[in-house]
């Protein structure tokens, strides 16, 4: 373009200049769409429809307009709207802080990050202030998360709605009370947002200022009329700071003199606090001290009625029977002994929070993987069980929180058999894994594969596919626990009984006949790329097999796996297996040598020779293809490739076998 013409165009339209300013934001292929959208509108006037379609077009989920408004360049944006016509609602998806948000109109991306300039643009051209991502969070919303506060003030102030919830009913205010925005906390509540509304799991505005800590927040909320409320877990907001560990807040409100908390109120939080001490901030010492105050408060000398401890409180194993202190004495002598601090930590927050609080099992299972750093493996066990004993009970079929804890153990189980097999690190000895360490656990994932197949069964409503998913997951723990029991086999210790319990144990897991995501048995899922996938998470001992490779696979086909079985597409465990990149020799001269056909095609009419190739891979290096070949399969594949007629010519028995060829 001569320099005559380039001086007609406006400066705000001047793409390479602007181009060169984001060039380290864009992705390469965004700026590319925008040097297009240049290129069709400076050189061809007459394709509006082109310039319609680029200015549309999403390039990794985002709109130009997006891409502009999240990154702050005016001047793009400018043109975009008013000489392009960009559409200004259309949604696209950006990234903050490395998670991705779906549906984001260019309102919020510039709301959420902080630009002002380009949130007066496009409110001054029609933006509309309550749209909303696909999670319902408003241009607010976006704004109070991260205290852009002029941005705030500025959507208000045009019609933006305070009181709009995301889809976890939390608000403007909510949000900007956990992040501890005071300006922004403060401006809310003096246009009366409502301080004691509630979230789907029943957490208020107050719930959020104490998790995060701001006296000040919490103060102005008080002011304002807040109540001490109750969530979905019976929390209250004096509890959550006992939790969290933020001691002022707990002071704050246990010395309020307008009676906000009761004295029993008082005693909890005092005790959880202690509990959050030993746990949170490793100091007895200061735990020790607010156990002794609570115990004051539960014994008190000015004649007021006592409050003693609960006395039906079961004691429990893995916590090595460890009761609470009933007097001052009893509670010194705590001090003497870490180990049984830390037992009375989890006593109390299992008695105050309740076994259904995630905090409970989540302190469980840290003080357990404390102890597995230590080499007490024994004690990690125990108190692990009895994490996952208390989310199974409480806790839906297929909990993430139950999938996590069944995790822990195999990947447990899978470091003590690596560091078996390596030289004694400064003197500590790692015990063997055995039968009646694994086989517990299995037996609970088991039931959490029962109870997932139990829920796609019943009339409830459920999203089937996560259903499906969430099933195939915990499927993957149990087979990788199964793999540890098959791997017990070559163990020259492994008695008669002891393969006998490992058969029972692996054909209970067979006979389940479970279908998961694409109709997918146990043996497809073995052999998939989802659990290679998951193998990298494992740690195996050096000489290992991969985990649900080798041995396992050839335990599950001895005890019945049928190797034929064909999932949605048609694939057998022969052709997933030879879909992965590399083969495992090992997989593929099993399941031949237990009867699966080299030459079955699945319904894109593809064979597992013929998948290798596509991956450059040879099957011809694995094994001798002639030996798994037999005259049925040559004269079925005659048949099917040179499409003769066959019905009422072979025998109805011969059918299967020409169709699957």
């Amino acid at each position: 373009m001569s320099s005559a013409v380039w001086d007609l165009v406006p400066v705000r339209c001047r793409w390479i200049e602007t181009l060169r300013h984001c060039g380290k934001t864009l992705l390469r292929r965004q700026r590319r769409l925008l040097r297009r959208i240049k290129k069709v509108y400076l050189h061809s006037w007459r394709s509006v429809d082109e310039l319609n379609m680029l200015v549309g077009a999403k390039v990794g989920g985002a709109t130009p307009l997006v891409i502009a408004c999240r990154n702050g360049h005016y001047d793009v944006a400018e043109y975009l709207i008013e000489r392009c016509k960009a559409d200004i609602e259309q949604a696209g998806s950006v990234t903050f802080d490395g998670e991705t948000i779906e549906g984001a109109p260019p309102l919020w991306c510039a709301a959420a990050a902080g630009h002002l300039p380009l949130v007066r643009l496009l409110v001054r051209a029609g933006a509309n202030v309550n749209s909303t991502t696909r999670t319902h969070s408003t241009p607010l919303r976006a704004a109070c998360f991260d205290g852009h506060y002029d941005i705030v003030k500025f959507l208000v102030e045009n019609g933006a709605d305070i009181e709009i919830a995301n889809r976890h009913g939390h608000t403007c205010l909510m949000i900007a009370c956990y992040k501890g925005h005071i300006r922004i906390a403060k401006y809310l509540l003096s246009l009366n947002a409502d301080v004691n509304r509630k979230s789907v799991k029943g957490n208020t505005a107050l719930h959020d200022c104490a998790e995060s800590g701001s006296l000040h927040i919490l103060k102005m909320l008080l002011g304002h009329g807040a109540t001490m409320d109750v969530d979905s877990y019976g929390m209250t907001p004096l509890l959550a700071a006992s939790v969290t560990g933020h001691t002022h807040i707990v002071e704050h409100l246990i010395s309020a003199e307008n009676g906000l908390v009761t004295r029993q109120q008082r005693i909890d939080a005092l005790e959880l606090l202690g509990a959050t001490y030993v746990d949170k901030r490793r100091d007895m010492v200061g735990a020790l001290a607010l156990w002794k105050r609570a115990m004051d408060d539960r014994f008190p000398t000015d004649g007021s009625p006592p409050i003693p401890k609960p006395k039906d409180i079961p004691r429990i194993e893995a916590y090595e029977w460890a009761a609470e202190p009933c007097d001052a004495a009893a509670l010194r002598e705590l001090l003497a002994d870490p180990d049984a601090m830390r037992m009375q930590a989890l006593v109390l927050r299992e008695r105050i929070l309740g076994p259904a609080h995630p905090d409970t099992s989540y302190y469980v299972r840290y003080r357990g993987a404390v102890y597995a750093d230590a080499g007490r493996y024994g004690r990690c066990r125990a108190l692990w069980h009895h994490a996952l004993d208390m989310q199974r009970a409480v806790l839906p079929p297929l909990s993430p929180l139950t999938q996590s804890s069944l995790y822990s153990f195999a990947e447990l189980f899978a470091y003590m058999r690596a560091e078996r097999a390596r030289p004694p690190h400064r003197g500590r000895i790692v015990p063997p894994v055995t039968f009646e360490d694994i086989d517990p656990v299995f037996k609970k994932a088991l039931s959490e594969i029962h109870r997932g197949m139990e829920l796609l069964q019943c009339k409830l409503q459920v999203d089937r596919e996560q259903t499906l998913t969430t099933l195939q997951r915990v499927l993957v723990i149990a087979l990788h626990l199964a793999a540890l029991l098959a791997r017990l086999l070559d163990e020259p210790d492994c008695g008669d009984q002891d393969r006998t319990a490992i058969h029972q144990a692996v054909y209970s897991l067979v006979k389940l006949d479970i279908k998961v995501r694409s109709g997918r048995g146990a043996l497809h899922v073995a052999c998939s790329a989802e659990a290679a996938r998951a193998r990298g998470a494992w740690l195996a001992a050096p000489g290992d097999a991969a985990p649900c490779a080798g041995a396992l696979l050839a335990l599950m086909l001895r005890l019945g796996a049928a190797p034929h079985a064909r999932d949605a597409r048609g694939d057998t465990p022969l052709h997933l297996v030879c879909k992965l990149n590399p083969c495992p020799p090992d997989v593929v001269r099993e399941l031949l040598a237990h009867g699966a056909h080299i030459d079955t095609v699945n319904y894109d009419g593809e064979t597992p020779e013929e998948i290798l190739k596509a991956s450059n891979q040879s099957l011809s290096s694995i094994v001798n293809p002639l030996k798994y070949t037999t005259l049925k399969c040559l004269a079925a594949r005659t048949v099917k490739n040179y499409k003769l007629p066959y019905r009422h010519v072979v025998p109805q028995c011969l059918h299967a076998t020409i169709i699957n060829h």
